[in-house]
């Protein structure tokens, strides 16, 4: 596959979390730093794990309350189950958008998305362009019509007032009766810090929210119950591995409904 704009040199957010997750999209550096990662802290393969799942019982949930349009937000590489697949198992011709800017992760979604499915699409957007992304997904999605968006492991990439800002801005563009699904990391301690130093030096800045900004993201927006708590503990399935440890790291979750 032949991919433009891309620096073979230089790990991506979605080829590193690809390899976290035991994908196979990835390169030799984004192994590397990977691999760096693990040692530092071997719990983040479960975190990310932990994140997969609650994204696909957050997407079902979504589609079980009637929503039928997803936009997946700095969605990375392919995963199963897709948000497609959750989707369209519950609804099916749900409507899906996966947005990114990572080429790489671009060209294989609309490989693995696109072939036979006109209700998927792929576009390129940066996620802090709001009017930017809602015009990308258009030709697929109505935003005049309640949409499930998707922010998954996004927002620790951007400071505390600016993730506060981007979720509001993001909620006033949609209609009511959508939700956001959110998903933040983050870690206590020293080994926490060695982490994010190796990660955002090697491969994007990243911030280490609070607990308390996490709750804050979400605004006066009304949550839905459990409300913001860890991964595991969102609306947990018989196959949740929820008395394993996950040590200094936790993924600090939630959904949000937009109202009148």
């Amino acid at each position: 596959m032949r991919v433009h704009g891309f620096d073979p040199h230089t790990p991506s957010i979605a080829r590193v979390y690809d390899y976290l997750l035991g994908g196979k999209d990835h390169l030799a550096v984004d192994r590397e730093i990977g691999e760096e990662l693990v040692q530092i802290y071997p719990g983040v393969r479960d975190l990310v794990e932990a994140n997969r799942r609650f994204l696909a019982r957050a997407v079902d949930w979504a589609a079980d309350q009637g929503i039928t349009q997803f936009i997946d937000l700095g969605c990375g590489m392919p995963t199963e189950p897709s948000t497609h697949e959750t989707a369209q198992a519950v609804r099916p011709g749900a409507r899906v958008a996966y947005v990114d800017t990572d080429p790489v992760a671009l060209a294989h979604l609309r490989a693995f998305a696109e072939h036979g499915n006109d209700a998927v699409t792929v576009a390129w957007g940066d996620a802090l362009d709001v009017a930017g992304v809602i015009n990308a997904v258009s030709p697929g999605i109505d935003m005049s019509a309640p949409v499930c968006l998707v922010m998954g492991c996004l927002l620790h990439f951007f400071a505390a007032d600016e993730a506060r800002t981007l979720v509001a801005d993001y909620a006033a563009a949609l209609a009511p009766g959508s939700c956001l699904v959110i998903s933040v990391s983050r870690g206590d301690g020293s080994l926490a810090d060695d982490y994010l130093s190796v990660y955002s030096g090697g491969v994007a800045k990243a911030y280490n929210h609070t607990a308390e900004e996490i709750v804050s993201f979400f605004g006066e927006l009304p949550l839905v119950p459990p409300g913001v708590v860890s991964a595991r503990d969102w609306h947990p399935d018989t196959g949740e591995m929820r008395s394993a440890p996950l040590g200094v790291g936790q993924m600090i979750v939630g959904v949000a409904r937009v109202e009148p």
